[in-house]
């Protein structure tokens, strides 16, 4: 992470976007990472997540600057390059660099953004089936999103493959078969999501193994494919695995499967668990370890990012709320989220704000990401009135 600075004083007040992106997919349109407009809106991979409030955090610094705005603390317009894969970088970037008194990062809707529900990424690992039916599979790409495509190598008779594909017409998932060389091939196609809305997506790989474990029944598959089939399916509130729960203020657990691959002798899979922020990760991660042991699979969590919550009557929130109405003539509602944003990293010292309006649709992780110009403009002129309230207020 590295930042761009305006103005004097000990203490910083910041904006802080990242810079990193999702792989771009399947599905798109146009060129993924080549900038195109069309019909009033910007598209291409990182518009909306983040690298468009990027640019516009550092021309607000510009603005400031250019008015000659005098600061009671310096403004920072913090970039990062490792949000996407836990937020590291700016670990990293504060034991070196002062933390913001106040701070908020435009990565998630208007209005304000105080409480984010706790993130929790387990793997799961467990040797392939010998003998059984299932010869390879592989889905996702990363943990944080819904995959889009799944697909799985078979070794079946005639008959099996006859009772395959009917079962996949009743199941209503989309599948294709074709013949390969280590068996039949069998691709899943699903609609890619971020993982803090699994509901806005269709889960590939969740659906392939519901299809084989249809088929073949789920112990000729392995310990892992099965238990996920049993203990998951489907499921995006984690019933099976006695994870169900929710509270008032951040809302329901959601669980979603984000990763899959069988090679060789081995098989692994990756969860992306959003909990309530009065919830315990620890206690989560014990339940899914002790569901998945009489299974065979080992569990193990490879990051966990603790839930944030800051309340509504503080200097943050009242600049913030100020600088929204100044420039839109509403009032910003508080809200939570599933998202994970580098508000975590701030220490209750910030929270997301903006860049995307209610109602308003850009793919997200998801193929043929944009940004509507005309909104685009709006957050801009928030994020400014927004900087110049915490550069000069108390």
């Amino acid at each position: 992470a590295g930042h761009a600075e305006y103005g004097s004083g000990e203490a910083v007040a910041a904006v802080v976007t990242h810079v990193d992106v999702v792989p771009a997919g399947d599905g798109w349109t146009g060129k993924p990472y080549v900038l195109e407009e069309r019909d009033g809106r910007l598209y291409g991979r990182g518009t909306a997540d983040d690298k468009g409030a990027a640019v516009a955090a550092l021309y607000c610094l510009k603005a400031l600057k250019d008015e000659g705005v005098a600061c009671r603390r310096r403004i920072r317009a913090v970039f990062g390059a490792g949000e996407e894969i836990a937020s590291d970088d700016l670990k990293r970037y504060f034991q070196r660099e002062t933390l913001p008194e106040l701070a908020f990062t435009p990565d998630a809707e208007y209005g304000i953004c105080n409480r984010e529900k706790g993130i929790l990424h387990v793997e799961l690992s467990a040797p392939g089936a010998c003998g059984g039916p299932l010869k390879a599979l592989s889905g996702g790409t990363v943990r944080n999103a819904v995959p889009a495509s799944a697909q799985g190598v078979v070794r079946c008779t005639e008959e099996e493959r006859r009772k395959l594909e009917s079962l996949a017409k009743k199941l209503g998932g989309e599948f294709s078969f074709q013949p390969g060389e280590q068996g039949l091939v069998i691709s899943a196609k699903g609609r890619a999501a971020h993982a803090m809305e699994p509901e806005k997506g269709k889960n590939a790989v969740s659906h392939l193994l519901k299809l084989l474990s249809s088929c073949f029944g789920g112990q000729s598959l392995g310990g892992l494919w099965d238990f996920l089939a049993r203990k998951i399916g489907l499921e995006l509130e984690g019933s099976a695995l006695g994870l169900r729960q929710a509270d008032e203020v951040s809302g329901p657990l959601t669980v979603n499967l984000g990763v899959a691959e069988q090679e060789g002798g081995a098989c692994r899979a990756v969860l992306d668990i959003r909990y309530p922020v009065t919830a315990d990760g620890g206690a989560i991660f014990e339940k899914i370890q002790a569901a998945a042991e009489p299974y065979g699979v080992k569990a193990q969590v490879l990051a966990e990012q603790k839930p944030l919550f800051i309340p509504e009557d503080t200097p943050l929130i009242r600049m913030l709320k100020g600088a929204y109405q100044a420039v839109t003539g509403e009032e910003a509602a508080l809200y939570g989220t599933g998202g994970g944003t580098y508000a975590r990293a701030l220490r209750n010292r910030g929270v997301a704000f903006g860049p995307v309006f209610p109602g308003e649709e850009n793919h997200l992780h998801d193929a043929d990401e944009f940004i509507e110009i005309e909104k685009f403009m709006l957050h801009a002129q928030i994020c400014l009135e927004a900087l110049f309230r915490m550069a000069s207020q108390e």
